[in-house]
């Protein structure tokens, strides 16, 4: 089989094939290029009354976090993660529920208080939401053949526009009255 008809058949049967995966990761690669811009996929970072080293300890600042009952944060484990802001004098408590509270670190005041959609859109785009397995065996190959394709077609669209140059440079028949 010629080059040009096998890549022409691979790339018209991939594409199909990882059509579903490719538009999940496309689309929630977006969203997450746009997360610090959209307060809906992830809040906006606040500004403590200072910047700094913290004044305030990590355990007075978990349990101002603590009293903010829709967060759910009743003890440590129920942290996805903790992180310090010391440049905006803010630390950021997120539940494994997906809440999010902001505590000022020298006053111990909680700033705010919202859910943060990034970790969902994360795991959707890395396939990790539907299953652990489904990331490498559906969205990894599903990148895989996209790099495919995307050299196939870069073949293909060089292979098409070589031979219409031959034919454009190729000398035209002359007619014989």
């Amino acid at each position: 089989m010629k080059p040009r008809v096998f890549f022409r058949k691979f790339h018209h049967w991939s594409s199909v094939i990882v059509a579903v995966p490719v538009i999940i990761m496309t689309v929630t690669g977006i969203l997450l290029l746009l997360k610090k811009d959209i307060a809906w996929i992830q809040p906006s970072s606040q500004r403590g009354a200072a910047v700094g080293v913290p004044t305030q300890s990590l355990d007075t600042l978990f349990a101002a976090a603590a009293g903010v009952e829709q967060a759910g944060l009743d003890h440590w484990n129920t942290l996805d993660r903790v992180d310090i802001k010391p440049g905006k004098g803010i630390v950021k408590f997120i539940g494994d529920n997906n809440w999010e509270v902001q505590v000022d670190t020298h006053t111990g005041e909680v700033l705010a208080v919202a859910y943060r959609r990034s970790g969902i859109i994360e795991a959707l785009h890395d396939g990790t939401f539907f299953a652990d397995w489904v990331k490498l065996y559906v969205f990894l190959p599903s990148g895989v053949i996209l790099l495919l394709l995307w050299g196939t077609g870069l073949y293909l669209f060089f292979l098409t526009q070589n031979q219409r140059n031959r034919k454009a440079r190729a000398p035209k028949p002359t007619r014989r009255p």
